[in-house]
Order: C-alpha cells, then structure tokens, then sequence
C-alpha cells in the first residue's frame, strides 16, 4: 500500500506542477489570458480519460494472455516500469529548472495568435504522461494481478490527496519545504524503486531459467531483516533489498546504479558541470 500512495502522490504532484503553472498565467494574464482557461480544462479532463482508456488496455490485454505470454507481458511491463521511472528523473533533472520558462514562452505565443489549442495539448500530454506513468508504475507493482482491491483505492484516494495537500503547501514556497527539495527527495526514493523493480523483473527471469543465477544465494542476512517481513517486504519494494541475493541480481543492481550514476551526471546543469571543472 505504501509503494502505491508514494507512486500515486508524486506523479500528481508533477501532473498538478504542471497545470497549477498553466492555471496562474492564464488567470494573471489579462481577460485574453482568461480565454484559455476552458482550453486547459478542456486539456485536462482528455488526459485523464487518456490514462484510464490505457489502464484499461492493459487489464484487458493481461486478460486475454494466458500461461507463459502472461509472466511474459509482465515481466516485460516491470521491466518497462523500472525503465521509465529512471527517464522520469533525467528528464526532470535536465529540464526541471526551465520547465516553467519554457511554458510561459509557449503561452505567450499561444496569446499573441490567439491559439489556445496549443493550451489543450499541452495539458493533455502532461496529464495524459503522468497518468500513463503511473499505470505502468502500479501495474509493475503486481496490481495487474487483482491483488487487494480495496487497499488499493484506499492507497489512491490518500495519494490523490497528500498530493494536493503537498501542492497547497509547496506553493506557499518556505526554505525547509520547496520545490527544490521536494523533488530532491522523491528522486532518490524513485530510484529506489526503480531498482526494486528492476530486480523484481529479473528475479522472474532467472525463475523462468530464462537468465542463469550464476550463485544462489551470496549471503543469507534473514535473521538482520527478512525480505517477507512486512516491514522487510517494503524496503524490499522500495529499495531492492534481498535477504538471499543471487550473484546475478547484484551484478543487476550494481549495473542499474552505474547507469543511473552515468545519466544524472549526463543531466546536469552545463554551468554546475563547469563549475565544477573549474574548482578541480
């Protein structure tokens, strides 16, 4: 329950960053700016059904598999799962600090051609991105499988609104609670989970005696902190932790933080980088 309000609150968050910075230009802007408010709910409301029209698609598909094209199709969504999560945080390191410049730019040209279709575009794409994400994320997570249904609404209905609240509070700005720690802190705890996940994927391979365990297990450190303890169970989701690693899963995981390492370092800011030259 836990792993699903964390994915449910931060890709609102996100999802609402977005439309809370379209929302103040169009509202700030003048009587013209007011114009598109109608073309961002408009934006909005074909997101959503976007995102339920692909939760749908993939129920129905996973429905329809049966025997080893179902473990396929679900590895194969983990596999995806863990891979987008990754691209979810380069993508915002690299372009989180400009996001809103780069809006404002866009609705300033919108305004001046008085096109604000571009507005229902640009909020469908980020409702439509963040809710595809997020059913992918909670499909990785096993809720594919009809597992606990009324936990499972529970976890969205409290995601939905700790992400309001966490806008409400964030746009009041503060030192101790901001955007920029904000996403500071989700991004490590993503890729945490990205890295479960990935594992989680390639566990079900090497069950299939699709990829080989090569030594299994390393170490036991069940008596420290059984993985199918509820608490050791979370931190397993969350952060790959195995009481019982094969040899294969650690050279996964080793692997998937140097690519991780590798991509943030890719990402970040051009004048840091120098900065950082400089000070060498």
């Amino acid at each position: 329950m836990g792993q699903i309000l964390f994915i449910v609150w931060r890709e609102s968050v996100e999802a609402l960053l977005v439309v809370g910075i379209l929302y103040a230009w169009l509202k700030n802007g003048g009587a013209d700016a007011r114009r598109g408010l109608p073309y961002l709910w408009a934006g909005v409301a074909i997101g959503v059904l976007a995102a339920i029209g692909l939760g749908a698609a993939l129920l129905g598909f996973s429905e329809l598999l049966s025997g080893d094209a179902q473990d396929y199709f679900q590895i194969g969504m983990v596999l995806v799962a863990a891979v987008l999560i990754v691209q979810m945080v380069y993508w915002m390191r690299k372009h989180g600090r400009t996001l809103k410049r780069e809006m404002e730019t866009s609705l300033s040209a919108n305004l001046q051609t008085s096109n604000w279709w571009g507005v229902t575009i640009l909020a469908a794409l980020a409702i439509a991105r963040e809710g595809s994400e997020t059913v992918i994320f909670l499909y990785g997570l096993g809720l594919g499988q009809h597992e606990s249904t009324g936990g499972f609404l529970l976890a969205v209905v409290l995601g939905f609104a700790l992400a309001f609240l966490t806008f409400y509070l964030l746009q009041l700005g503060g030192k101790i609670f901001s955007w920029r720690r904000f996403f500071q802190v989700t991004e490590v705890l993503l890729l945490f989970l990205a890295a479960g996940l990935l594992l989680t994927g390639i566990e079900r391979l090497m069950s299939l005696d699709i990829i080989p365990t090569l030594i299994d297990p390393v170490w036991d450190s069940s008596r420290l902190l059984d993985d199918t303890s509820p608490v050791g169970n979370l931190i397993a989701t969350m952060t790959g932790y195995r009481a019982q690693p094969a040899l294969m899963s650690l050279l996964v995981y080793a692997a998937y933080w140097l690519v991780v390492w590798l991509l943030l370092r890719r990402a970040a800011p051009k004048k840091a980088s120098a900065q950082i030259k400089a000070a060498a």
